[in-house]
């Protein structure tokens, strides 16, 4: 699969939060998110492994608790059933591989 960047295809996951799934394979999934500042992503868990990276911005991530300042090239990961949330600084770019494929994901 390739994908070719666009400005198209993102879905609104709650207000200020957008994501677009940008290519999958069997095993992984790599999703680009749209972060507003001033927005949050409610603490939540699913079974998937999620690893990400910054690519600009400023976020404040919760993994199980515990708090991280999150700036532009730090990265992180996030094991299955894990709760986690983030508190939007800076308007933000992220990307996250998932692993299993979501298939809530797969357009």
């Amino acid at each position: 699969m390739f994908n070719v960047k666009s400005d198209q295809g993102y879905i609104t996951v709650v207000d200020g939060i957008k994501r677009k799934t940008l290519v999958h394979g069997a095993k992984t999934l790599m999703s680009e998110f749209l972060l507003a500042k001033g927005k949050t992503l409610p603490n939540h868990s699913h079974p998937h492994e999620q690893t990400g990276y910054l690519v600009s911005g400023k976020i404040m991530l919760a993994i199980a608790g515990q708090e991280f300042e999150v700036n532009p090239g730090d990265s992180w990961v996030i094991p299955g059933n894990v709760e986690h949330s983030a508190k939007i600084i800076e308007d933000s770019v992220a990307v996250e591989v998932f692993a299993p494929v979501r298939e809530d994901y797969i357009p």
